[in-house]
């Protein structure tokens, strides 16, 4: 799908190397401490290839600190710099309370409706450690809609006056349209990851088969905003022969959950709603390992943003603990979805040998490495 989300980046002299600017929001706890880590990898890229880019990083406010400071937890301005500055974004984590808070409101989910960021990319991969052979071989692509369903945010409070206790709603929204062209990325990727495979000698290939995408829904008993979900997506294949060398399955949500984790092997690309495709990939995490290496890329068809999938982790943030790998991994899908593949391949190879050495893990993986130890290590194999 690079191809269709590439932006126009700023105008080069021949030779020279392409100037990215790169939002760079950290947000709450955690996020502050591996996204600059991000950053210096960023950095330390070398010149790859012709079209090698050099980056330029604006730092914006967000998150719930910045609410509590504030009285909003997104800013008109870190939105229009986003919009008209930027080429692309990094967030780290956001600490979006449990409770009702009057008037705040998750920037994340604002930014993704503002910036039409309407697909959650998140590669979920192993890699075969020297000091853990138990490993399971896992490479699925999990592509979460990220525009509706329940966190459309419609939700009212009343009280039955048959019994004087309190009713709680929420809407779920579900459309044709937002659930079409996510169906159509994940169809895409699909494709573009069977293409990739095929310069992977077969015996090292975690994925032998044909491409596949699983489309996740509860149809059977959500009859109507499921039932349009699955639909819509079954169609993207059933309307267009592009797509007749990907094989199709559906999988409802709760076999879908058992199946992750008995046979995690048994998924290539998996397609669903919001709600579905964020606990499906949260616990996807911990197959290999830690939420602390599982990164993500909001995804859409003019801006990407490379987002880290764990949260704001307070009760070790400042300590200089966190795993910085799932922003340095997601500074790697942003620079893939902009169309930089050998620089983002860079980056992969760089985190995945620094897993399997073993040497600097953070406390997560159980290690006892710091957050800056981790990035040293990256950079030290990607120079």
């Amino acid at each position: 799908m690079a191809h269709v989300i590439r932006r126009c980046f700023a105008t080069t002299i021949s030779g020279q190397a392409k100037k990215l600017t790169i939002g760079l929001i950290p947000a709450d706890g955690i996020g502050k401490e591996v996204i600059p880590g991000a950053r210096q990898v960023l950095e330390a890229l070398p010149n790859i290839g012709v079209d090698s880019p050099s980056f330029n990083f604006i730092n914006l406010d967000a998150g719930f600190e910045y609410f509590q400071k504030n009285g909003t937890a997104l800013s008109e301005k870190t939105l229009e710099i986003m919009k008209n500055e930027c080429d692309g974004a990094l967030f780290g984590a956001v600490s979006s309370p449990s409770h009702k808070v009057a008037g705040y409101s998750s920037p994340i989910v604002a930014m993704r409706k503002h910036l039409d960021l309407y697909a959650n990319v998140r590669p979920v991969v192993s890699v075969a450690s020297e000091k853990d052979f138990s490993q399971k071989h896992v490479d699925i692509l999990i592509i979460r809609e990220n525009t509706e369903c329940l966190y459309v945010k419609q939700e009212r409070q009343t009280t039955d006056e048959s019994t004087g206790l309190k009713v709680a709603w929420a809407e779920r929204k579900i459309s044709e349209y937002a659930s079409r062209r996510c169906g159509k990325m994940a169809f895409e990727m699909a494709l573009g990851r069977d293409k990739f495979r095929q310069n992977i000698p077969l015996e090292k290939r975690f994925w032998k088969g044909k491409p596949k995408v699983t489309i996740v829904h509860k149809s059977n008993v959500l009859s109507i905003t499921d039932g349009l979900w699955r639909e819509t997506v079954r169609s993207v294949k059933e309307n267009d022969h592009k797509y007749d060398s990907v094989d199709m399955e559906e999988q409802l949500v709760d076999s879908m959950v058992y199946r992750l984790f008995r046979e995690p092997h048994y998924f290539d690309v998996v397609v669903a709603p919001n709600m579905y495709g964020d606990i499906i990939s949260d616990g996807a995490a911990a197959l290999v390992g830690s939420l602390g290496v599982v990164p993500s890329a909001n995804v859409g068809d003019k801006f990407v943003m490379g987002e880290p999938v764990h949260g704001s982790a307070p009760d070790i943030a400042g300590q200089n603990k966190a795993n910085p790998i799932a922003a340095i991994r997601s500074a790697g899908l942003l620079l893939e979805h902009m169309g930089f593949h050998q620089q983002a391949l860079h980056i992969y190879n760089a985190v995945d040998e620094v897993l399997r050495r073993g040497e600097y893990l953070t406390p997560d993986l159980g290690g006892r490495a710091t957050t800056q130890q981790v990035v040293d290590a990256v950079i030290k194999l990607i120079q």
